[in-house]
Order: structure tokens, then C-alpha cells, then sequence
């Protein structure tokens, strides 16, 4: 099921969409200076999602989306081509993960540099071969 549908506490909501916020910030902070180099510049989040074991609460996987698109400006005509692309980036993460771990491991302002559960690895490291 959608990490939503699992959630069952207004706490537990206000950690999953506080995440996804800080992902988002967190990602437009440093996009400019690594991933958004390139034909692609203006890499967008379009959303973060995890789906749960409903009795269980494991994460069955977390997707994180983007989008993105390289734009030419014919200077005689003024006519726009553009190159949209988006990208599905699995999140790299320890088996037998829970979203209750997910959340407290990724509860600070700077989630993207921040260990997932069980592992030393990042949301970060997920990105660096996807992007």
C-alpha cells in the first residue's frame, strides 16, 4: 500500500509530508552544483513514494521522481523545441526497512545526507547513477 494509506497518526503524517518538503528543499539546494549540470539543467522532484506491508509496515521500495527538460530557442522564429526526460530513482533501501525507521532516520532538515536505516549509504548515493 502507499505510505499515506499506512500512516494512521497526524503525527506520523506530519513526519512523511515534513520529509518529502525537506527532500524537495534539500534537493534545490544542491541540484545546481551537481545533478543539474549538464543538457538537463532544471531537474525537477515531482514526488517521493514508498510503498508499505500493511500488517507488517516494511517498505516494499521508495521511488523518488524527477523531471526535467533542455529547451532551444530558435533565434530567427522564435520557436521553442524542447527535450523533457524524467527519472525513477529506487531508493537504496537495507531490507526489512521499516516506514517507522524511515521516518526517524529521516527526520532532519538535510534528509538527503542523512543514513537510511541499517546502512551507511544515502538517499544521496541512490541519486548519484540514476541522475
Amino acid at each position: 500500500m502507499d505510505a499515506v494509506e499506512y500512516l494512521s497518526s497526524e503525527e506520523d503524517f506530519r513526519a512523511w509530508f515534513q520529509l518529502r518538503a525537506n527532500l524537495r528543499k534539500n534537493f534545490d539546494d544542491i541540484c545546481g552544483d551537481t545533478f543539474c549540470e549538464g543538457d538537463y539543467s532544471n531537474i525537477e522532484t515531482v514526488v517521493f513514494r514508498c510503498s508499505v506491508g500493511q500488517r507488517s509496515g516494511v517498505l516494499g521500495q521508495c521511488l523518488w521522481v524527477f523531471g526535467g527538460s533542455y529547451e532551444h530557442i530558435d533565434a530567427e522564429s522564435g520557436a521553442i523545441t524542447t527535450q523533457a526526460r524524467t527519472w525513477a530513482c529506487t531508493s537504496p533501501l537495507v531490507p526489512g526497512t521499516t516506514m517507522a525507521a524511515l521516518l526517524k532516520a529521516l527526520s532532519g532538515p538535510e534528509p538527503m545526507d542523512a543514513p537510511l536505516p541499517g546502512t551507511s549509504t544515502t538517499l544521496y548515493d541512490g541519486l548519484i547513477d540514476c541522475l
